[in-house]
């Protein structure tokens, strides 16, 4: 369906692409994935038609349509939600106007045999044709029905975008795409904004898709669930496996470890014999094998790595200044737009040094309470002054808040202050920026590199209260891991809207559930807060409500389940247990075997030519079998070791 061939993308001296080729057939199921800025929304871009290559080819077979869901979108906010669906049918409005010009213009002529008349009749069928496949029926039910299935009420059908959330927002676009019903669908970050909820209808409809769909994604548990292949985009190059994520991740793992392994043994191989070549290229009567093996190096391809990019971002919150004990405290707050509420009634108190996690489902109001909080949304109820309050703000669309035309140093220097501009430079290194990408406009930044450099410019200051909107969105899962821990050890209050149980778990130690009419406050852990909930995870929480037999019967199955994983896990541990003792006692046999092998290279006549190379094949043969040994023997004592830990 879709064939790259070559491909490769210069931008001045960088490059992003180099002679990478890809087939992408019907119904490919693709995750895109790879670091910050290695190029996956270019290449998305690139197959959009959106990026014209440097050089190379892309062909797609005729007639194929392309939808594309991109990172950020834009959207008519005056527009309703109708009416934003409409424009799914904008082709189709213009090829029915171009049918209706050419039946006028085929009625009006005269001459028959004219080429002209031909040539509208051609362009007629064509434009019928086209029609016909887009299926031009009824609009208004079709987008009817498309939203109604999304979960939009009908009155919720005719109010304006401005009215919800980026998840609902997101939601609209699905329906735009799902109206269009293209071949290939491409869809970059499509989680971003979504609760748990939404991200598993999203599941559901990509699960269900007739057509091809290239994704890039940062939740794993999605990858696994919606995509078949992974393509790994990675300095220039890219690796293409037949396997979704976390199966890829292994296969990869596993790769590179032999790679390593082999390279080190074809450099012991190498090492060795440059030993006997000097110690046998002045004899005489040696020189002939000494040439023999010169000719063997020459000959021997040399064993590659892959070249994987390690660099990681390094981030440290300054410390936090001094403060009162209160850093928020707010009673009956209320908000309303228009004719909807939001919520009412709502008290809340920060003492310093607390993190709290914000949950709740999208539009109830989590990021317009942020915003109450920070003083910037209007709002029913009172705030009480607090004192020594230092707010550092990461919104939600932070990305939308940094000026493109400025460059990435002027950014960050031009909100520098005091001593500080003085290490602009050394900052902007530990977020990955470096050499020539400081002189980038911020403009041509990815999502992630955007959301490093906001970050950045979050710590040009030393905050007692952050407060943090969906942060890990567009964040890779390394950078997402660092930012986790630099959060873990900062000394100030924290306060976190985020869908990513991972993410907050280990981080927060108060849950702040948002209800309609109440906020609740639940002190621990967001995995104990799902337990206490008798939720497995935040999609069953936001989904709640469910009768109390339902409920019963839950708690019923998830104690019956334990106890037969719990019987499981033993039967598992044993089964190591035996495998780890087999592998020992082979171990043991092999350490003979390479004991033999020393002592007959050590008496070895390498004046004999065949003589010597059977028994270095032979020593290499008993290496590599023992050192098989030793990785099976360390990945199943690291499983035993998880077995007894859930066992404990």
């Amino acid at each position: 369906m879709v064939t790259i061939g070559n491909l490769s993308l210069h931008f001045g001296a960088r490059t992003l692409f180099e002679s990478v080729s890809l087939f992408i057939g019907p119904r490919e199921r693709i995750g895109l994935v790879g670091k910050n800025g290695a190029g996956k929304t270019t290449f998305l871009k690139i197959l959009m038609g959106e990026q014209p290559p440097s050089s190379g080819q892309i062909s797609l077979t005729r007639g194929t349509t392309v939808g594309y869901l991109p990172q950020e979108m834009s959207h008519r906010e005056s527009a309703t939600v109708y009416q934003e669906a409409s424009a799914a049918f904008a082709e189709t409005n213009r090829l029915q106007q171009r049918l209706d010009e050419l039946s006028n213009a085929i009625a009006e002529t005269e001459d028959y045999t004219s080429d002209s008349y031909g040539a509208l009749v051609e362009e007629l069928q064509a434009v019928g044709h086209r029609l016909e496949l887009l299926g031009s029926g009824n609009q208004d039910e079709k987008i009817g029905r498309v939203l109604g299935g999304l979960g939009f009420a009908p009155a919720d059908q005719h109010r304006q975008m401005r009215e919800f959330s980026g998840g609902w927002k997101m939601r609209v676009e699905l329906a735009k795409i799902l109206l269009q019903n293209p071949d290939l669908l491409l869809l970059d970050e499509p989680t971003n904004h979504l609760d748990i909820e939404s991200i598993q209808w999203l599941e559901e409809f990509l699960s269900t898709y007739d057509g091809a769909i290239v994704l890039i994604s940062h939740d794993r548990t999605f990858l696994d669930i919606v995509t078949t292949r992974t393509v790994e985009i990675s300095k220039s190059k890219i690796y293409d496996y037949k396997f979704a994520y976390s199966k890829y991740l292994v296969q990869r793992e596993m790769e590179i470890e032999q790679q390593k392994k082999a390279a080190k043994n074809q450099q012991d191989y190498i090492e060795h014999t440059e030993m006997l070549i000097n110690k046998f290229r002045a004899k005489k009567d040696k020189a002939s094998f000494a040439q023999s093996l010169i000719k063997k190096l020459d000959r021997l391809e040399k064993i590659e790595v892959d070249d994987f990019d390690s660099t990681r971002v390094h981030m440290r919150f300054p410390p936090a200044p001094h403060s009162g004990k209160l850093m928020v405290n707010a009673h009956g707050l209320g908000k309303s737009y228009g004719g909807l509420r939001l919520f009412s009634h709502v008290d809340i108190a920060i003492n310093r040094g607390q993190k709290i996690a914000l949950v709740g489902r999208n539009g109830v109001g989590k990021s317009t309470l942020l915003r109450m909080i920070l003083g910037t949304e209007s709002h029913e109820g009172v705030f009480e002054t607090v004192h020594q309050v230092k707010t550092g703000y990461y919104a939600q669309n932070q990305n939308d808040t940094l000026d493109g035309t400025k460059t990435v140093f002027e950014t960050i220097d031009d909100e520098a202050t005091g001593d500080m501009r003085k290490s602009v430079r050394g900052l902007l290194g530990a977020f990955l920026f470096s050499g020539d990408d400081i002189e980038k406009k911020v403009r041509v930044l990815s999502g992630g590199e955007k959301a490093r450099l906001a970050f950045c410019k979050l710590m040009l200051q030393p905050y007692n209260f952050l407060v943090l909107d969906e942060p890990t969105n567009h964040l890779d899962l390394a950078s997402k891991e660092v930012l986790k821990e630099a959060l873990k050890k900062f000394d100030g209050t924290l306060l976190v809207v985020s869908h990513d149980r991972d993410f907050l778990h280990g981080l927060t130690n108060i849950v702040c559930e948002i209800e309609p009419n109440r906020l609740k406050i639940f002190h621990g852990d967001i995995l104990e807060f799902l337990r206490e909930k008798k939720a497995q995870s935040i999609a069953l929480f936001e989904a709640s409500g469910k009768k109390q037999e339902a409920k019963k019967a839950a708690e019923k199955s998830e104690t019956s389940v334990s106890h037969q994983d719990k019987r499981e896990a033993e039967k598992k541990k044993k089964k190591i247990q035996s495998a780890i003792s087999r592998l020992e006692n082979e171990i043991a046999k092999a350490e003979e075997d390479m004991m033999k092998a020393d002592d007959e290279l050590a008496n070895l006549d390498y004046s004999n030519v065949q003589q010597s190379e059977t028994a270095l094949a032979a020593y290499e043969k008993v290496k590599q079998h023992l050192e098989s040994l030793m990785a099976k023997w360390e990945e199943a004592s690291a499983e035993l070791a998880q077995v007894e830990q859930t066992l404990s």
